[in-house]
């Protein structure tokens, strides 16, 4: 999930529910349901208005920062037109993350199974690079979630 989805999900789900559960919190006691129930409505439009306004900004804060991306980055478009690199180019562009997986596995594969061995610097090496590979198969947030695992793990071969 991106930052803007993140955000956009906290603005429009719980910010504004909260501020009108607050705001009805401070509701006279002595005040009628009709009273109680118009203010509700005035609240709950208020805050609709608000939503809307910020989902746009959130929109264009979007739109602006894909046109930078493809600003800095090229597209796809602009690697095709140059004659002769741009098509190789836009080849290794699009296989370089299977490229580096099904590498990662294979050293994987030659480390555990001993056909390999590695110098210390070279397995911290592996290990930050299978970091990297299992990250974006799997999501940053597994592997935040395992990384206290594999720093007991690998912290204890090193006593």
């Amino acid at each position: 999930m991106g930052i803007l989805s993140k955000v956009t999900s906290f603005v429009g789900g719980s910010l504004f529910k909260e501020i009108k559960e607050g705001v009805m919190s401070y509701f006279p006691p002595d005040m009628s349901p009709q009273e109680k129930s118009e203010a509700s409505l005035q609240i709950e439009r208020f805050l609709h208005e608000k939503e809307k306004e910020a989902n746009k900004v959130l929109a264009e804060a979007s739109a602006s920062l894909d046109k930078r991306i493809a600003e800095q980055e090229g597209t796809a478009s602009d690697l095709k037109s140059m004659p002769f690199l741009g098509r190789p180019i836009l080849f290794l562009r699009g296989v370089q993350r299977p490229v580096w997986g099904f590498a990662t596995l294979v050293i994987d594969f030659k480390w555990f199974f001993g056909t390999y061995t590695f110098s210390e610097q070279q397995e911290t090496a592996l290990i930050v690079i299978n970091l990297l590979v299992l990250g974006f198969l799997f999501g940053e947030r597994t592997v935040l979630n395992l990384t206290p695992l594999i720093m007991k793990v690998f912290g204890n071969n090193k006593q």
